[in-house]
C-alpha cells in the first residue's frame, strides 16, 4: 500500500511541478487559462508557452528519467550504491567527444548528438576492456571508470583552453541548459528513452539476480558477464542519449536509486518505473528553480544538482561508516 501511494505522490508531484513551470516565467498565465489554451487552443500566450516553455519542460523530464534509470541498472551491474554514468565516465566521455569532433570538424556539429552517443559507448567498452582480466568484478569497474572518467575530463578541459567558437558552442550545448530545446529534441529523446525504458524492465530480472553473488546466481542459471554486458550497454544507451540532448548533469544517478531504494525496496520491477518518474520530477523542478529564482537569470539544472549532489553524497558516505561501524 505505501509504494502505492509514493507512485501516486510522485506522479502527482510530476504534474503539478509541471503545470507551475509552464505557468511561470518571463511570460505568465493563469492555471486554468492555461489548461484552456492547451486543450481548446486560440490563446496567444499559451501557443508560445507550447512552442517554446513546453518541450523544455518534457525534455527536463525525459532526461531526468534516462539519468535515474541509468544509475540503477548500473548499480545493479556493479552492486555498488555509487556507480554512476557520471562516476565511471561515461557522460564526460559523451562530453569530450564531442567537443572533439566540434574542434576538428567544426561544420559536423550537427551531428553532435550522435556523437555524444559513441563516445558515452567508447567510454563503457574501455572500462570493461580494462577489467575484462578479473571477470568484470563489480569493484574493479568502479576503480577503472574513475580513472576513464578523470582522463576524459581532463581531455575536455584540454580542448576547452583553445576557446574556438566551436567548442564554446558544444559547451553550450552540453551544460544542461533547456532554453533552446525544440519539439525535435523532444522526438529524439522520447524514441530513444522509451526503448530504453522497456529494455529496462524486461531486464529488471536479472538485475534482481545479479544482486546475489556471482556463483549464487550462476547456479541460478543466470549468465553473468553476459547479463553485465547487456545491462550495461542499455544503462550508457540512456545516459548517453540523455547527455547529447540534455546536457552533462551529475548526480542523478546516486540521488535517485537510492532514494527510491528507501521508498519503495529493491526489486528492480517496480525500482525501475519510480526512479524514472522521480528523476523526471528532480531535473524538472531543478530547471523550474534555476529558471525562476533569479530574475532574468537562467541557472542551467546541472548547477543545482552539483549544489544538491554534492552534500548528499557526503551524506551517504558518512551513513555508510556508521552502518559499517566506523
Amino acid at each position: 500500500m505505501k509504494k502505492i501511494i509514493y507512485f501516486v505522490a510522485a506522479v502527482v508531484m510530476l504534474i503539478a511541478v509541471a503545470l507551475y513551470s509552464m505557468a511561470t516565467g518571463s511570460l505568465k498565465v493563469g492555471l486554468w487559462e492555461l489548461i484552456q489554451g492547451l486543450i481548446y487552443g486560440g490563446n496567444d500566450n499559451v501557443d508560445v508557452i507550447r512552442d517554446l516553455r513546453l518541450p523544455r519542460i518534457i525534455v527536463a523530464i525525459l532526461t531526468g528519467a534516462a539519468l535515474a534509470v541509468s544509475g540503477v541498472l548500473l548499480q545493479a551491474v556493479m552492486r555498488n550504491p555509487l556507480a554512476d554514468a557520471g562516476v565511471i565516465g561515461i557522460s564526460s566521455g559523451a562530453g569530450f567527444v564531442s567537443v572533439l569532433i566540434a574542434t576538428l570538424f567544426p561544420t559536423l556539429i550537427f551531428w553532435m548528438p550522435m556523437f555524444s552517443v559513441i563516445g558515452g559507448l567508447f567510454a563503457c567498452f574501455l572500462v570493461y576492456l580494462f577489467s575484462w582480466r578479473s571477470g568484470l568484478q563489480p569493484l574493479r569497474l568502479i576503480l577503472v571508470g574513475v580513472a576513464i572518467n578523470a582522463m576524459f575530463s581532463g581531455l575536455n578541459q584540454l580542448f576547452n583552453y583553445r576557446g574556438s567558437y566551436a567548442v564554446g558552442a558544444v559547451n553550450q550545448a552540453v551544460s544542461s541548459m533547456f532554453s533552446m530545446k525544440k519539439w525535435e529534441d523532444v522526438e529524439t529523446l522520447l524514441i530513444y528513452v522509451s526503448i530504453g525504458l522497456v529494455i529496462a524492465l524486461l531486464l529488471s530480472t536479472w538485475c534482481n539476480m545479479l544482486s546475489l553473488q556471482d556463483r549464487t546466481a550462476s547456479n541460478l542459471g543466470l549468465r553473468v558477464m553476459r547479463a553485465r554486458v547487456i545491462i550495461s550497454f542499455v544503462a550508457v544507451l540512456l545516459a548517453s542519449v540523455a547527455t547529447a540532448i540534455g546536457g552533462l548533469i551529475a548526480f542523478v544517478g546516486l540521488l535517485i536509486p537510492h532514494i527510491a531504494r528507501l521508498m519503495v525496496g529493491t526489486d528492480h520491477k517496480i525500482l525501475i518505473p519510480f526512479s524514472a518518474i522521480s528523476g523526471g520530477l528532480l531535473i524538472l523542478l531543478a530547471d523550474t528553480i534555476g529558471r525562476t529564482i533569479i530574475y532574468s537569470i537562467d541557472i542551467p539544472a546541472s548547477v543545482i544538482m552539483m549544489i544538491i549532489g554534492g552534500p548528499f553524497l557526503i551524506f551517504m558516505l558518512m551513513r555508510g561508516d556508521r552502518v559499517n561501524g566506523n
